[in-house]
């Protein structure tokens, strides 16, 4: 029986496309739509090749998946690169990944003869280093930046070549579907978002080391908190996709069904004594810092809101209504602006933080501060 990558393209094509897979690096883009937009081998002339790089640079603090993945099962994340350069008829293979992971992967290749192509790249140590134009910039030799580009990289990317980035557990989910079958693959999960994902669930209080599992769209939060060993009721409030992700609270609405996966799947949960704002202000900062420093929404806009949100956050204090003014006008001016999407991201993690915080943010106004009340109440 021949293996998945010696299979038809259009066969692998057919099934990605039934399985209805979404990207797991968190923008969650249909892979077939990905794999569909790199130009067919006659329009790409023979001076040009056709690139695949495997993305396990996590740029997230947070977020453990990518690294347990490529620790544990390295085999399934070459598969999927295999099956992916086969196809969209790739000519060179790359993984971007952490140190840490580097010995795991070079003694996997060494028992894969097929696999002798792939190259493995060390993966910087920043937010932004992991976003997939930051990600072409490394491997071609540059700064691990992101640029703002004006064609698509499956059109031109690493070297001008059209090139396709996936992440290292869209990978792995490939591997599964051309082996189980795409059909089956799309009866997991939600029609919406199929499949299993693999969750970085961070405790209250960040005791420990993140849980890493697996779960799916049809679970709720509740679930995937008792699935972490985490009792809901220690929960107040919980951000969901990492720090460009959206915040929640533990109502009713954590035990609906997610339907869909939010971002890389980054979960962190925060008890009652931790105030969300000020977790919100320190995510913030830390955000303002990991920027590339390239475009203006990030060099002067990002320190700014950071530096707002704060003021906001700070307690005791004595605070103004105009700095949720402030707050609002700089969000403004930095949403979808720059060469990425770290500034809109940053923007609407405050947002989510607003909207879903507002007796928490009445309270920092009139100078309290509702985090500090519960330790009282529980003292």
């Amino acid at each position: 029986m021949s293996e998945p990558w010696e299979w038809p393209p259009e066969q692998l094509r057919a099934e990605i496309k039934a399985s209805g897979l979404l990207g797991r690096g968190g923008a969650g883009f249909p892979v077939w739509r990905k794999w569909e937009s790199m130009p067919a081998r006659r329009l790409v002339g023979t001076s040009r090749r056709r690139v695949v790089i495997g993305n396990g640079a996590e740029g997230e603090p947070l977020s453990r998946k990518d690294a347990v993945l490529l620790q544990r099962d390295p085999h399934q994340v070459i598969d999927g690169l295999l099956v992916t350069a086969a196809a969209v008829h790739a000519d060179e293979l790359h993984l971007h990944l952490d140190e840490a992971a580097e010995a795991t992967l070079s003694r996997a290749l060494q028992q894969r003869p097929e696999a002798s192509r792939i190259r493995l790249h060390r993966s910087a140590k920043s937010f932004v280093s992991g976003e997939s134009s930051a990600v072409i910039g490394a491997i071609g030799g540059g700064p691990a930046f992101p640029t703002d580009r004006r064609l698509p990289a499956s059109i031109s990317g690493l070297r001008g070549h059209p090139t396709l980035v996936h992440n290292v557990e869209t990978l792995s989910r490939i591997s599964q579907i051309v082996r189980m079958g795409g059909n089956r693959f799309s009866l997991i999960g939600t029609p919406q978002d199929p499949g299993p994902h693999l969750l970085t669930v961070q405790r209250p209080g960040h005791r420990g080391a993140p849980v890493v599992l697996e779960s799916t769209a049809n679970a709720s939060l509740v679930d995937v908190l008792f699935g972490a060993g985490i009792d809901p009721d220690s929960v107040s409030a919980v951000l969901l996709g990492g720090f460009h992700g959206r915040w929640t609270r533990m109502d009713e609405s954590a035990r609906k069904p997610f339907g869909r996966i939010p971002g890389a799947g980054v979960i962190v949960a925060l008890a009652p004594q931790v105030c969300p704002l000020r977790y919100t202000a320190t995510v913030t900062r830390w955000l303002a810092n990991e920027n590339a420093g390239q475009c203006g929404p990030c060099r002067f806009g990002l320190p700014d809101l950071a530096t707002a949100v704060q003021e906001l956050a700070d307690f005791p204090r004595t605070a103004a209504i105009q700095d949720i003014q402030d707050i609002h006008r700089l969000m403004g001016q930095v949403s979808r602006r720059g060469a990425c999407f770290h500034p809109t991201g940053t923007a609407n993690l405050v947002a989510s933080a607003l909207q879903m915080f507002p007796d928490e943010v009445d309270a920092h106004l009139a100078g309290r501060c509702t985090a500090t009340e519960s330790i009282r109440e529980s003292a």
